[in-house]
């Protein structure tokens, strides 16, 4: 079964190994036929602390870290 990834924004990198990536998609109501935009956050794995607030990355679904933390940062687009 393939690991699902998500493109986000990094809104905090305060925790150490951990940055919180918020996953924004978008989608046609149901009942309204408007176009809606719901985002969440995930708590992804970041090994080296490279990544900062603000910058763009993908996240890959992974075996659970801690309690809350089952993402891994695959890309970081600011260290390219």
């Amino acid at each position: 079964m393939p690991k699902r990834i998500l493109q986000g924004t990094v809104v905090s990198d305060k925790n150490d190994k951990t940055v919180v990536v918020r996953v924004e998609r978008r989608f046609t109501h149901p009942v309204m036929k408007k176009t809606v935009r719901m985002s969440k956050k995930y708590k992804a794995h970041d090994e080296n602390n490279s990544c900062k607030v603000g910058d763009q990355v993908s996240i890959q679904e992974s075996r659970p870290i801690s309690k809350d933390k089952t993402w891994v940062v695959v890309t970081d687009a600011a260290a390219k």
